[in-house]
């Protein structure tokens, strides 16, 4: 029964890849909107669980006044009928209905919308552009996805299991207190009345402070994961004490906003608790008056008591439910400012995947300038044939890694085009043209996975053999034989590390560039590939490497000019803009930058001309 409950809603079932709304109610409804068939089943069943409840207490006072009216002798003989059947009620219906309550609330909501919540804001976060995530500290990225789950579905329970299920038993209480005696109303709507205003009050002022408070917390996250994922930077610099004041100083003003936060609670238990001694002496000084008069019995005097008692210990509940739906709105608006966020680049809605017949690549006049005015590029034009060679050559901020960020369409450009096989990159799907294209940087960083996991990332449908022959013609296969984790796995089924910090940089290289191999991909990128190795490895790596260009369209980026004097072609950028363009020997003759850059090596790299 548990499980067919649990399975009423889907939480992972595929959607449009729609921006989250940025607007709090319409996120709400939103993500409520695959519940819509169960929330009318929510609403009735803690409408009657509530309803019992407040009839429970009308039906003890009546109880007291049947007892008191047919005594001892002649109470059951009179009354056994009724007594059974309300017996029989409280044993059999009222469990079912609150069971059935629970099971909605619970089973089919509280077990599925935390994960729909989170779900879908890692599925929009993970179509951000790279760009997106240079902007902001990994650490309070994740925050904010993590905590806005639990925010969303306790939010809605809480409507349902706390504010829905007062407001039926206030509303019950008071038609009680009515047909009791009409004057037994008034004081309860008068109560009612202050304490809407009084909640409204507090809980305005408790989701600004929560707000505050939910964002000072992602930016202690945050600064605390910065630090732990750069610990040998922070232990090489020996910057320890300077990493713990700028932790202690999210810290701080974390502190602050807590501290802000509590006040109000305090503030709050104050005049709650002034409003519920209102209650009782506004109910039941009326009610021992009318007693008094013969107006009622005590048998009412009794239901009214009971209901006032229990009305006075829900009153703080319902104060704290409140404050926390407002606390979570906070949290969840602080959430929203990075789940809501419009992806900058998106497919089209016809977009096609790339088909790739040759692996020719025309660039034509490209301008991107990141939405500054300088720096970037200024009007490339580059044609490179189908299985041509091209090494890419230029000072540091001549625009190379902005050319294969735009061939890779990890942003788009602001002018111009980039085509293969004459299909644009801006039409084709981005899953598709990345694919077909195949990269190693200088710094690979690794997933904190299994080394079998990260060269299968290259091709996950690949065979046990293929993967160990990438690694192979990677000089890896050797060194990962020997590698073992603390937990006792070997080879690989060992754990590389976050970003491979257990592996030496030319390990991580190794694999790496094992994980391109594997992938085999038409199109292939260069990016200081063979940086992190030393000099023997690098050079059996340097032949494998010239194994794999084979049949493939190829930019290789590097400094050290050696290394790419063998391309078909070499291509030299400064400030944006391709200032040469041929063979090495052409280059040299024609003795421009590139041969200035040639003459002025040292040890084989471009010389700083800062």
């Amino acid at each position: 029964m548990f499980r067919k409950f649990e399975n009423l809603v889907d939480p992972f079932v595929a959607r449009k890849r729609d921006t989250p709304p940025s607007d709090l109610w319409a996120y709400i409804r939103s993500q409520l909107t695959p519940f819509r068939k169960w929330l009318p089943w929510m609403a009735l069943t803690g409408f009657l669980v509530a309803i019992m409840e407040s009839g429970l207490v009308f039906y003890s006072g009546r109880l007291i006044d049947l007892m008191t009216e047919a005594g001892p002798s002649a109470f059951w003989a009179e009354h056994n009928v009724e007594v059974i059947i309300v017996a029989l009620l409280i044993l059999f219906l009222r469990p079912l209905v609150i069971t059935f309550n629970h099971l909605f609330l619970e089973q089919t909501l509280a077990s599925n919308m935390q994960e729909q919540a989170r779900w879908r804001a890692h599925r929009h976060m993970l179509g951000q552009s790279s760009g997106f995530f240079q902007n902001d500290f990994a650490g309070r990225l994740s925050n904010r996805v993590m905590q806005i789950g639990p925010a969303i579905e306790d939010s809605t329970y809480m409507a349902f299991e706390g504010i829905w299920y007062a407001f039926t038993y206030v509303v019950g209480a008071t038609l009680v207190l009515s047909q009791i005696d009409y004057r037994l109303g008034i004081p309860m709507m008068i109560w009612l009345v202050l304490y809407i205003f009084y909640v409204k009050y507090i809980a305005v002022r408790v989701a600004v402070a929560s707000e505050k408070w939910s964002d000072a917390r992602s930016m202690v996250n945050g600064r605390v994961v910065d630090a732990y994922t750069n610990i040998e930077t922070v232990k090489l610099f020996a910057h320890g004490e300077r990493e713990e004041a700028y932790a202690l100083s999210a810290m701080k003003r974390l502190r602050l906003r807590f501290q802000r936060f509590l006040r109000l609670m305090t503030e709050l238990s104050f005049g709650l608790n002034a409003l519920n001694g209102l209650l009782m002496v506004g109910v039941l000084g009326p009610a021992v008056w009318l007693w008094t008069n013969g107006l009622i019995t005590v048998g009412e005097v009794a239901a009214a008591s009971a209901l006032v008692i229990r009305l006075n210990g829900m009153s703080g509940w319902i104060m704290w439910v409140v404050i926390r739906l407002f606390e979570h709105a906070g949290t969840m608006r602080e959430s929203l400012q990075s789940i809501a966020v419009e992806q900058d680049v998106v497919d089209k809605d016809d977009a096609q995947p790339l088909q790739i017949t040759d692996a020719a690549i025309e660039i034509d006049n490209l301008v991107h300038h990141y939405g500054k005015t300088c720096g970037g590029l200024d009007g490339v034009s580059l044609s490179i044939p189908a299985g041509q060679k091209v090494g890419l050559i230029g000072r540091s901020g001549a625009g190379k890694s902005s050319l294969v960020n735009l061939l890779l369409r990890f942003r788009d450009a602001e002018g111009g085009s980039i085509k293969i096989d004459g299909q644009s990159v801006a039409d084709v799907t981005q899953d598709s043209l990345r694919q077909q294209i195949g990269m190693v940087t200088q710094d690979s960083s690794l997933l904190h996975r299994s080394v079998r996991a990260n060269i299968m990332y290259g091709k996950p449908e690949a065979s046990e053999a293929d993967m160990i022959t990438a690694a192979t013609r990677a000089e890896a296969h050797s060194f990962i034989q020997d590698l073992a984790d603390p937990e006792g796995r070997t080879g690989y089924n060992a754990q590389v590390g976050e970003r491979g910090v257990k592996l030496s940089g030319g390990q991580r290289q190794r694999i790496a560039i094992a994980r391109v191999m594997l992938k085999n991909a038409p199109i292939l990128i260069l990016d200081e590939a063979t940086s992190a190795l030393d000099s023997e490895v690098e050079a059996a790596i340097q032949k494998t490497l010239y194994g794999m260009m084979e049949g493939k369209t190829v930019i290789a980026i590097a400094h050290r000019l050696s290394t790419i004097a063998q391309m078909d072609r070499i291509v030299v950028l400064d400030e944006g803009r391709v200032v040469e363009d041929g063979t090495h020997d052409q280059l040299l003759a024609a003795g421009g930058l590139y041969a200035d850059l040639w003459t002025r090596q040292s040890g084989g790299f471009l010389a700083n001309d800062n």
